[in-house]
């Protein structure tokens, strides 16, 4: 892979050698977030069996530190395509104009586990405690009300503290700085080997409601219409792989190889994503689903009206209702 100059963008460092290309594969530079995880697998399936190449399509794989830097460079041009990219950024981003689109959704629902200290037997014990979350308008506190309101607990009656990302969250509830943290998968399994507790799923209370989606510089998009349909096509196919029983052992040592988790975690991780079907399984963009997050937005004011889901996608795009 080409070792790409970006702001604020740093290459995966490792676990992404594959077949060499052939002269007429088209470069792409693709970013995401944070670093290997299992948001990405799909992704990490395509590199590994060679769908992108047989695709003509080469890959320059980068991370940036946040989602907001992330859309900052493909608003720039500096990144073609952002991958598991939070939804919410996108949308407020192309509301003030920004030359980016949505062009695929990826996890629905979202896969956050609120977890909780041992002693709290469920959603019901969180009154007048204190939860952490990602910050007061995040994502993670719009599902984390939900998940109260559906307990019969009032989110005005617990403490909220902000801490970012799930690794943060996970070491306050271990500190004991809170009683509960809403994490990620596989963090959700190491905070339970440590005696903490699962108290809720956030599918249950926003089934519809993406997590994370593809999102494209509209430039560029629209100047490489043909390769963009190539990459979904391989998107699509990773994942009915991914999905494919028989592929199961191989799915995990490619997320261990590129992550460099523990099998036993990356196994549980598998089983939590792919048995719950949170990944997409096909690019034609949903009205419905993608309409939820902008609903959520304007309900806490985060949007000072509903944008229009059309608007947020690319042109030409598949959608379903």
């Amino acid at each position: 892979m080409r070792i790409t100059p970006l702001l604020h963008v740093f290459l995966v460092a490792a676990g992404l050698a594959v077949a060499p290309m052939s002269a007429t594969a088209q470069t792409v530079t693709m970013g995401s977030v944070g670093s290997a995880s299992a948001s990405l697998w799909p992704v990490f399936i395509g590199l590994k069996n060679g769908f992108f190449e047989q695709q003509g399509v080469k890959v320059d794989l980068v991370f940036a530190p946040s989602n907001a830097a992330l859309a900052q460079q493909l608003a720039a041009g500096s990144i073609d395509v952002g991958l598991n990219s939070g939804l919410v950024g996108p949308i407020q981003a192309i509301d003030k104009g920004a030359p980016i689109a949505v062009i695929r959704l990826e996890i629905t629902p979202a896969p956050f586990v609120l977890l909780g200290k041992g002693s709290l037997a469920s959603m019901a014990d969180l009154k007048g405690k204190r939860i952490t979350v990602g910050g007061a308008k995040d994502i993670t506190r719009i599902l984390t009300d939900r998940m109260l309101r559906a307990a019969n607990v009032d989110p005005e009656s617990v403490d909220y503290s902000y801490a970012g990302a799930t690794p943060a969250r996970l070491s306050a509830l271990k500190t004991g700085a809170v009683d509960a943290a809403i994490v990620l998968p596989p963090f959700n399994f190491y905070g339970e080997s440590e005696g903490f507790r699962t108290l809720g799923l956030t599918k249950d209370v926003a089934p519809d409601m993406p997590f994370a989606g593809s999102v494209a510089n509209t430039k560029w998009a629209s100047a490489n219409a043909a390769l963009l349909r190539r990459i979904l096509t391989v998107n699509d196919r990773s994942v009915a792989w991914l999905y494919d029983p028989a592929n199961r052992r191989r799915a995990i040592e490619i997320l261990v190889e590129v992550s460099k988790g523990q099998p036993a975690d990356v196994e549980k991780t598998y089983d939590f994503m792919v048995g719950g079907r949170y990944y997409e399984p096909s690019s034609a963009i949903s009205r419905g689903k993608l309409k939820s997050v902008v609903d959520a937005l304007v309900a806490v004011g985060d949007l000072d009206k509903p944008v229009a889901v059309d608007r947020l996608v690319l042109p030409g795009l598949d959608m379903v209702d």
